[in-house]
């Protein structure tokens, strides 16, 4: 019996198995970036007319709290975040304030600061 079981001898090479799973490793990793690249530039396109809301300014009011400034479609949106949500606080209407553009024999208007909306807002009860 026992000269009927031959030790099974293989010509498989340790160095080629190595070199096949490292390359099938790199392919998988390369597979993996060029996924997240295509993603990242399907994500980043603009659609048909552009942006419609974009984020003006931002202001940091506490450790998790924000006030935000944000212009869509022509209006400007004052919004508070924090860790309980969203709130609009105002929404101002008509034209979007330019200060880089002043009317004829005008003078330009004073730039809009977050301090000084907040210290009004203080003031009041």
């Amino acid at each position: 019996m026992l000269a009927l079981i031959a030790p099974v001898t293989s010509d498989i090479s340790v160095g080629n198995e190595l070199l096949r799973v490292l390359l099938n490793l790199g392919g998988i990793v390369a597979l993996i970036f060029v996924a997240g690249w295509l993603s990242r530039r399907a994500q980043g396109r603009a659609r048909v007319g552009g942006r419609r809301i974009r984020c003006v300014e931002s202001f940091a009011v506490g450790a998790r709290e924000r006030v935000l400034l944000l212009d869509a479609d022509g209006k400007r949106l004052l919004i508070g975040m924090g860790p309980g949500g969203m709130r609009t606080l105002h929404v101002y209407d008509g034209a979007v304030y330019d200060s880089t553009t002043p009317g004829i024999g005008e003078a330009a208007p004073a730039p809009f600061h977050f301090s000084d909306v907040l210290a009004v807002w203080k003031r009041k009860p």
